[in-house]
């Protein structure tokens, strides 16, 4: 339902993960019978989780460790990785920045151009590993590099952008046909970001195997405060959802809906699947992994640009083992170790048996779903407090 801002404005009303809560139903089921696999062009995965094209997140060691978990690390084709011989070096660099000086510090850092040789050599380095290799390059520079990537064996492509459509409009005549790009390529490809149906319905049509809906919901991400663009998180997929839905009924095809961002425990994982999700891609929470490149920092693809920043250098606390936050076990009980756990029992609990029956849930509105009840909690600071 509408609601009117002004006389000549009315808008609809969106919600976050915050202020929805999963409805039980009138089953439950052990956590071993719940299937949390999902399929992604052909390749079946066993874990709904993505890690984000970040450099402080997923390195060529992250991606190959999150691969063999279960999950797809998905590395940045335009990142240190591809831009340094020596990413280490830099990351160092990074991770001692003073605050005030951290953004400056990483456009000078990512000024340096991309090495298309270091490309190869990255890819190649996971698929020695024997896991899917995935790599990440936005829409201006995805023709530039895309045939060196397939080359050295790229299982999977996600062009990436802050928001990515189907229609970009150029008046220098070059503006990327998504269409007929996706067309060419011979393995499955994702795109986004997305917060629309309507956007979601258009990306799904240029034939991607998957969308990423989230416009600036990530711990990192500034967009919303700089470009005042984007949409909570729940209304977005559950809007791209119910655009998948019109996808299928039109062409009989299904396209994966993945959730990119504003997640940060277990709860918000399983909340985000019974929204629509059938997967979701992840940044800071595996950030605090001991294993995370970033040194206890952690920061988005737009925040070094050039001209106009779009994110913040943030730290994090390294905690535990990419193990421990991917599938446990936890040793802390605010819900942000043991992720792929925290959903099986969701679903469990809630007595759905795979990915495809838990978009099916109940959803209510619970503003005071967090707090009801937590006093003690939130006044010492532990657990959901």
């Amino acid at each position: 339902m509408d609601v009117e801002i002004g006389r000549g404005k009315k808008a609809r009303q969106g919600y976050g993960f915050d202020d929805i809560a999963i409805v039980p139903s009138r089953r439950t089921r052990d956590p071993q019978d719940v299937d949390i696999g999902w399929k992604l062009g052909p390749h079946l995965l066993e874990l709904p989780l993505l890690g984000s094209a970040m450099d402080g997140v997923i390195s060529p060691a992250t991606a190959i460790q999150l691969g063999k978990l279960g999950g797809l690390g998905v590395l940045n084709l335009e990142g240190i990785y591809t831009r340094y011989a020596n990413p280490d070096a830099e990351l160092e660099r990074i991770a001692k920045l003073p605050k005030e000086k951290a953004t400056r510090g990483l456009q000078e850092i990512y000024a340096r151009p991309v090495e298309p040789k270091l490309i190869a050599e990255r890819i190649e380095e996971i698929k020695r590993a024997g896991v899917l290799a995935a790599g990440s390059l936005t829409p201006q520079k995805v023709r530039d590099h895309y045939e060196l990537a397939l080359e050295a064996g790229l299982d999977i492509l996600v062009i990436q952008g802050t928001v990515v459509s189907a229609e970009h409009v150029s008046s220098n005549g070059s503006a990327l046909n998504l269409k007929e790009f996706i067309a060419d390529l011979p393995i499955p490809t994702l795109v986004g970001g997305c917060a629309s149906y309507q956007t979601a319905l258009h990306l799904m049509r240029t034939g991607a195997e998957g969308v990423l809906v989230g416009v600036g919901p990530g711990h990192a991400c500034t967009t919303r405060g700089v470009l005042g663009v984007g949409v909570p998180q729940a209304t977005a997929i559950s809007d791209a959802a119910a655009a998948r839905v019109q996808h299928l009924l039109e062409t009989g095809k299904y396209v994966n809906v993945i959730a990119d961002g504003g997640m940060r425990t277990g709860g918000d994982i399983a909340k985000a699947v019974a929204c629509g999700a059938d997967a979701v891609m992840v940044g800071s929470p595996l950030s605090r992994a001991k294993e995370a490149p970033g040194r206890g920092y952690h920061w988005g693809m737009a925040t070094f640009h050039p001209t106009l920043p779009r994110g913040a250098r943030v730290q994090t606390e390294q905690v535990a083992s990419l193990e421990e936050i991917v599938v446990g076990p936890a040793r802390e009980n605010d819900g942000t170790l043991n992720l792929m756990g925290a959903l099986r029992t969701s679903m469990a609990t809630c007595g759905y048996e795979s990915i495809h029956d838990f978009q099916k849930a109940e959803v209510m509105l619970a503003p005071s779903i967090k707090s009801e009840g937590k006093i003690l909690q939130q006044a010492q600071k532990i657990g959901m407090g």
